[in-house]
């Protein structure tokens, strides 16, 4: 169950990985299969090549993209979610969502 996010989020999210950008969405989530974790960062790009080869750089693999609903991403969970935020300059996320004290 995702929450804690504003539909002009999503909406931008959307939008940028429409025009092929590398786009960031995190959010509050539940999931009782990754107990621990409260959170999602989703990186999606239309552009599947060009969202592989931005995954790579964090050992990230083509078969962990989520093909649904139109915008391929990856799901960052844990210390790999706030290892690549830090690394992207994305400190609001992590502010935002109290990820810089795990």
């Amino acid at each position: 169950m995702a929450f804690g996010v504003k539909k002009q989020e999503l909406n931008a999210w959307k939008q940028q990985a429409k025009q092929e950008k590398i786009a960031f969405l995190t959010h509050y989530w539940i999931d009782p299969r990754f107990p621990g974790c409260t959170t999602v960062t989703k990186v999606a790009c239309q552009d599947v090549e060009k969202l592989v080869a931005w995954g790579r750089q964090y050992g990230l693999k083509r078969e962990w993209i989520h093909k649904r609903d139109d915008f391929p991403h990856f799901d960052l969970l844990g210390e790999t979610q706030r290892t690549i935020l830090l690394k992207e300059g994305l400190r609001d996320h992590l502010t935002r969502f109290s990820l810089l004290d795990g």
